[in-house]
């Protein structure tokens, strides 16, 4: 099997198209198709995207597939027969692939990227897959974005307990009730920011009771803005 070929197969089956009738779409043989399909004959990227077109899907790069088309291609487990899913797995093991899911990772590459992880001390200590729209996530570069560890349960009371992860878009600047990733004498603390006159800030935290404490805006180092949360159940 090759990438593409998994690539036309997947789309074909999610719109219940059959292969002739594809064939007949692209001016190929059927029998050109299920070879492409099953990795017995080789295809090039623009032949593969030509065919792709024919069946529907609108013309992209590499860099522009929607979040649908990454949705029912990386969700092997609904959209490929356990048949189909099985030798898929064989073929990565033979080739030592690094990840599983990895040949479809190449054919959405620039769509999917790995953002980091830190905890407390600001050490990766893993990584989260996000889609990439025009070389952003969330409006921001998508290098420069990265997932915070909560390490206590200081904002419990605005959801975010121990180990829950918030991803943070770096900034300078504090913004008014939003919560914020500061770095303070005892580490990277979160914070909601409520701008206060005289160039100060209110610094809310909430454990088992809402805290609070007054800085001065020149003493605030902020890292970043919180723009979402992820916790598991």
């Amino acid at each position: 099997m090759s990438r593409l070929g998994d690539l036309l197969h997947l789309e074909r089956t999610r719109r219940k198209l059959t292969a002739k009738a594809v064939a007949k779409m692209a001016g190929v043989s059927e029998k050109y198709i299920l070879e492409v399909e099953s990795g017995t004959r080789i295809i090039q990227d623009d032949q593969a995207r030509r065919i792709l077109q024919k069946m529907g899907m609108e013309q992209q790069t590499d860099a522009m597939f929607t979040l649908e088309d990454i949705a029912v291609t990386v969700d092997l487990q609904t959209a490929v027969s356990p048949q189909r899913l099985a030798k898929t797995r064989e073929v990565r093991q033979e080739k030592a692939e690094k990840a599983d899911g990895s040949i479809w990772l190449d054919a959405l590459k620039g769509v999917l990227q790995h953002v980091p992880v830190y905890n407390a001390v600001m050490k990766e200590v893993g990584s989260r897959l996000l889609p990439v729209s025009q070389g952003k996530i969330e409006g921001a570069p998508a290098e420069k974005v990265f997932y915070f560890m909560a390490p206590d349960n200081r904002m419990r009371g605005y959801r975010v307990q121990k180990g829950d992860l918030v991803l943070v878009i770096p900034t300078q600047s504090a913004e008014d009730g939003k919560m914020m990733l500061l770095d303070t004498p005892l580490g990277k603390q979160l914070y909601v920011i409520k701008l206060l006159p005289r160039y100060q800030l209110l610094l809310q935290s909430f454990d088992k009771q809402s805290e609070a404490e007054v800085a001065a805006m020149a003493d605030v180092r902020v890292i970043g803005k919180c723009v979402r949360l992820e916790a598991e159940l």
